[in-house]
């Protein structure tokens, strides 16, 4: 059901009103022209309604499509104007819009009806403090609206300029805040853009509502001499325009409309009267080329008497919003001042029109920038005119920041200014604005497009030119990145002092990358050590993610990053794979020793004879961990029977001395005396000490080495202490051998791992 009259939102202020009514059927006509299905769209929906200014919705649409093609926007431009007002009376607009029109048109109407919003919303603020740091959100905010839908500028300047000419036809007046708005805000930024048509109309109508007497005071100046005005200048544009033909130029030449701001800012700013004010009498003359460009200068300055310092060519130096034309001013043969404009076709084209004349829409037949049609212009001119646009909002954007601050007369333009310092924007090649914190570097830029960009990065052009990755980017400047296929950050891009990161983002997404694989180095050294120690058990069909489930881990990679940490021992994994029997009863172990015991003279542990004693309790010393082929001797001791050493074991060397009695040959078992034979499966603990440059994975390296070599590892200490070399590490391996032979090679490669010093057998 539709409203009845009252406040639907109009460009400018306006709440939203909804309505359920269904799109009209007319809009989806085949064959029908955009901007009429477009129309056919809206006018159901806008007929009858009325926004809060007293505007007739149809008529204010009809008029903002008007003023679009004025200036040359695109039909499809045009038609937008329709279904952006429509959209105030649909339930789900931009749902709807897509539907009948396309997400294009649709996400137009999102962007242009949140901007309305906004303005409405800073017009209210009452607090002169607050309002100056709202208008100039607002104006951040507008800049953002307009960087991801330029058209959403056009629709907004066509429509203030609609809303003016609303209240100068109907003689009511304008609220001052709207005229304030358009004047400080609208007509900036149009002639930022280039837009000269909708520029001097926006002010001339501001100022009319904002300085009536001003205004009219100016206007009666002028129109006092208006008749004798007008026909001097008809004389000598009509003389002008018939000389330079004859000389074979083809020229336009045209009286230029007087502009009443303009002429009143001139008078107020440099304290001049009327008669002084140049630009009140004015030509514009229009040529093919630049080169006509200059030759009707010559022309003109040999036919009049040019006034000194009143000439500036703007096509060898444009103005910041691209301006190109060449001004004079000359007198006339009644010796007044006269102000000649010399320009192209193309020149003119963008004074009145800027961003509407070279903005490319890929439509056949719309006239694009220097002549070109939109439906020929390529990608690169498409985003070249893009870039230029977005280059002119961002520098409208700092001008209006300064401006306020020098209008307030409190704080310095730079101090307000700096409120835009926090975030620059600049473009990827296809013309994409991204906002980056101030100071950001390419290397943040690659980052913020994605975290796999910033990985890869490997170089940087700005402006086409290449650049070090550490270049801190100013907005407007067009930023492409280069990268290799596959790779990472570098290390250096997370020291401060080298300035290559400079966002928080982006130095967290540096850091996960690293983390992530040092995650991963330590998973594949964990996966390696369970798969070798599978191997060595036979049990490679063993599954890992059984495996790991049976230790406590959610998962198989959790248990291979606490293996590679050397968190987590492997000999708990060989505990699982192989179930340790029951420990026997100790007088049964000795029961089965002695019964395996090869003669009866051999009563001693390991396979040692007591030369002349039978079944005597003999124990191998700890001190020195005697082993075949080793010449040992027997110490008798009290209560403990035969203690067994190593002949060059210094205890054994001292207690003989002390207590000589005491000492007895003995033998190894097996080979008679004289340590030549060793009893058949017997094993022996040996210790072996361990000097390294303590490191990380040291313990693991070892480990691997003694497990290679398939000795037995029975027992493990360690200590790290520092000292003038660094971390030193002191560690003592026992292991079992058959035979103390075969330690040489075995340690022979343990000192040839990282790190290790010296690597020998404990001689007690």
């Amino acid at each position: 059901m539709k409203t009845g009259t009252a406040t639907a939102a109009n460009a400018d202020t306006a709440p939203i009103l909804l309505t359920a009514q269904a799109p009209p059927t007319a809009a989806d006509a085949p064959g029908q022209d955009p901007l009429q299905r477009a129309r056919a769209f809206a006018e159901p929906l806008l007929a009858g309604q009325r926004f809060d200014t007293g505007e007739d919705a149809l008529a204010h649409a009809d008029g903002v499509c008007a003023i679009l093609q004025a200036i040359g926007a695109a039909p499809s431009m045009q038609a937008a104007a329709y279904l952006v007002y429509a959209g105030d009376y649909l339930q789900r607009p931009e749902e709807v819009v897509a539907k009948s029109f396309g997400e294009s048109d649709a996400a137009l109407v999102a962007a242009t009806r949140r901007l309305v919003q906004i303005q409405r919303a800073a017009r209210s603020a009452q607090v002169e403090a607050q309002r100056r740091a709202e208008q100039i959100e607002r104006v951040r905010k507008m800049l953002l609206a307009f960087s991801r839908d330029l058209r959403v500028v056009l629709l907004r300047l066509a429509s203030r300029l609609q809303t003016l000419r609303h209240y100068a036809a109907s003689r009511l007046p304008c609220p001052a805040d709207l005229a304030s708005e358009s004047l400080q805000v609208f007509a900036p930024l149009a002639n930022r853009l280039g837009i000269g048509q909708i520029k001097w109309e926006l002010e001339d109508l501001a100022f009319r509502f904002l300085d009536p007497e001003a205004y009219h005071r100016v206007a009666a100046l002028l129109d006092e001499r208006r008749l004798q005005r007008e026909s001097s200048i008809e004389r000598v544009r009509s003389r002008l325009a018939a000389d330079l033909q004859a000389r074979g130029l083809n020229v336009q030449v045209q009286g230029r409309p007087k502009h009443l701001y303009s002429i009143w800012k001139k008078m107020q700013g440099k304290g001049l009267p009327i008669e002084r004010v140049f630009d009140v009498r004015a030509l514009r003359a229009i040529v093919p080329t630049v080169a006509d460009c200059y030759a009707v200068l010559a022309r003109v300055h040999e036919l009049h008497r040019p006034v000194p310092d009143e000439f500036d060519d703007y096509i060898a130096r444009p103005k910041p919003n691209g301006y190109q034309s060449l001004h004079t001013v000359v007198l006339d043969d009644d010796g007044r001042p006269l102000e000649v404009q010399i320009r192209t076709r193309e020149m003119h084209e963008h004074a009145e029109h800027g961003v509407a004349a070279h903005w490319a829409y890929k439509e056949a037949g719309v006239k694009g920038y220097a002549g070109q049609t939109a439906g020929a212009a390529s990608d690169a001119q498409v985003a070249e005119a893009r870039k230029a646009v977005l280059r002119q909002l961002l520098a409208w954007e700092r001008d209006y920041a300064s401006s306020s601050a020098a209008a307030d007369g409190g704080a310095s333009p730079a101090t307000e200014a700096a409120a835009f310092d926090e975030r620059i924007y600049v473009f990827t090649p296809q013309a994409a604005i991204v906002e980056l914190s101030a100071g950001a570097t390419p290397v943040d830029f690659a980052y913020a497009l994605h975290t796999d960009l910033g990985h890869r990065c490997r170089g940087a052009r700005v402006d086409g030119a290449m650049v070090p990755l550490n270049t801190a980017l100013q907005s407007g400047q067009t930023v492409e990145i280069t990268t290799v296929r596959e790779g990472g950050p570098s290390m250096d891009w997370l020291n401060a002092e080298l300035g290559y990161l400079r966002s928080p983002r982006s130095k967290a997404k540096a850091r996960a990358w690293f983390n992530a694989q040092a995650q991963r180095a330590t998973i594949e050294r964990g996966r390696e050590a369970v798969e070798k120690l599978l191997q060595r058990e036979g049990r490679t069909a063993f599954k890992l993610d059984d495996l790991a489930s049976q230790l406590g881990f959610r998962s198989a990679d959790a248990l291979f990053e606490v293996v590679g940490k050397d968190e987590f021992s492997l000999r708990n994994i060989e505990a699982l794979l192989r179930p340790s029997e029951p420990e026997p009863d100790p007088d049964a172990r000795l029961a089965q020793r002695l019964e395996r015991a090869p003669t009866p003279a051999a009563s001693g542990r390991g396979g040692v004879l007591v030369v002349g004693v039978d079944s005597l309790l003999t124990a191998l010393a700890r001190c020195c961990r005697p082993a075949p082929p080793d010449p040992i001797g027997g110490y008798v001791t009290r209560g403990k029977g035969v203690a067994v050493h190593r002949l060059q074991c210094s205890n054994f060397r001292g207690m003989a001395e002390r207590e000589p009695d005491r000492v007895i040959p003995v033998a190894w078992g097996g080979g008679g005396g004289g340590g030549g034979g060793i009893a058949a499966g017997a094993v022996y603990p040996v210790d072996v000490s361990i000097q390294a440059s303590d490191r990380q994975g040291l313990l693991r390296d070892i480990s691997e080495v003694f497990a290679k070599d398939k000795t037995n590892v029975i027992g493990v200490k360690t200590r790290s202490v520092r000292d003038a070399q660094g971390s030193t590490a002191w560690m003592t391996f026992t292991v079992e051998v058959a035979d103390a032979s075969q330690l040489a090679s075995v340690l022979a490669q343990v000192a040839r791992v990282s790190g290790v010093r010296s690597a020998h057998r404990r001689s007690g």
